[in-house]
């Protein structure tokens, strides 16, 4: 699949003899997107409405480019509350829509993901339990959403709350999920399968060995961050759990996207925890940030994501556009997660 055209490049090139229908529907979207009203400082609540009305245009209904290879990205933080699971179903669910094949591991024994997916994860319900600790074929346990086609997800049940202290005396404990992820690749071959585009594992909000296997499984973890300090103190933790994981378990994982999350852009707190991120992390952090929503909060209680439960919504449109930025985004090549200046926990930062 080609990527498409970027909608502000302007029309002259998008019009001409030889352009294709993708280059015409650029065109249009960026037409449209010039005719919108002008906000200035003094019309805040324009300017929110201009920023939706502009992610409606530009990304609904649009094709995002399809990866060379599958991505294999694990949602980490462990701190509680900071929009893991939340992020990890609607990155996907806005992936499925654009037109390529997503799969969610649901590692978290709670089950969410699970539940916002609308997949049943009932007591007996084949699920990541077995394949983690009985060594079953992820094929026979994984189930295609029924909200949103070419999305997949391998269900979590209450059995798994208990496989942390089964799981520690048994062989390469630490790299069953991969094992098991690269079976499910194969077998997707021998069956004529199209290749899944993109994994998302989700984690509990702790450093256990369902953790420690969604990181030997990736090749990149994506980390929402809370716009709080609470959320700060916990990433230099993280960054180190990382960085064993890369010295004895998995060289090839890395930090390669952070994206803020329940964002308030009316406190001087949620501006200040922003702009630390970005000058801590300029590279992986996304432009996009994800605003505090109602709707993204109701979405789970109807077993569906913000994506299907009301797509126009702020939410689901800053999750759309955050899908879009990590789908055009380079991966990063580089393995390192040293503990920038200045971050809780990290060197202290040098007198100017």
């Amino acid at each position: 699949m080609e990527d498409l055209p970027d909608p502000h490049r302007g029309t002259d090139a998008l019009t001409g003899p030889g352009a294709t229908a993708a280059d015409q529907d650029a065109a249009r979207r960026a037409e449209l997107v010039d005719s919108l009203p002008r906000p200035t400082a003094d019309t805040p609540l324009l300017a929110e409405l201009q920023i939706d009305a502009r992610r409606r245009i530009e990304l609904r209904g649009r094709k995002f480019p399809r990866p060379e290879r599958t991505r294999v990205i694990t949602v980490a933080n462990q701190k509680g509350g900071v929009g893991k699971t939340t992020t990890t179903v609607n990155l996907a669910a806005a992936l499925a829509q654009a037109g390529l094949q997503v799969l969610v591991l649901d590692n978290d024994p709670q089950g969410n993901a699970s539940t916002a997916l609308g997949i049943d994860h009932r007591a007996g319900t084949p699920s990541i339990y077995e394949v983690l600790v009985d060594a079953a074929p992820m094929h026979e346990a994984v189930q295609e959403s029924p909200d949103v086609p070419g999305l997949w997800c391998l269900p979590a049940t209450i059995d798994l709350s208990g496989a942390e202290i089964e799981l520690v005396s048994m062989v390469a404990r630490e790299t069953r999920l991969r094992t098991a992820l690269d079976g499910y690749f194969d077998w997707r071959r021998q069956q004529g399968l199209e290749q899944i585009d993109y994994v998302f594992v989700d984690c509990p909000p702790s450093l256990g060995l369902l953790t420690v296997n969604a990181f030997v499984v990736a090749r990149e973890v994506l980390i929402p961050i809370q716009c709080e300090y609470y959320a700060l103190e916990g990433l230099s933790q993280l960054l180190k759990t990382i960085e064993l994981i890369q010295a004895h378990l998995n060289p090839q994982l890395a930090v390669s996207t952070i994206l803020l999350t329940m964002y308030d852009a009316r406190t001087n707190l949620a501006q200040q925890v922003a702009q630390e991120v970005r000058t801590h992390f300029p590279e992986r952090t996304l432009r996009t940030t994800v605003p505090r929503s109602v709707r993204i909060s109701e979405a789970p209680s109807y077993g569906q994501t913000v994506m299907t439960y009301d797509g126009g919504s702020s939410g689901a449109l800053a999750y759309l556009e955050a899908a879009r930025e990590l789908a055009e985004r380079a991966v990063r090549t580089s393995t390192t997660t040293d503990i920038p200046a200045g971050v809780p926990g990290g060197p202290p930062q040098e007198d100017q």
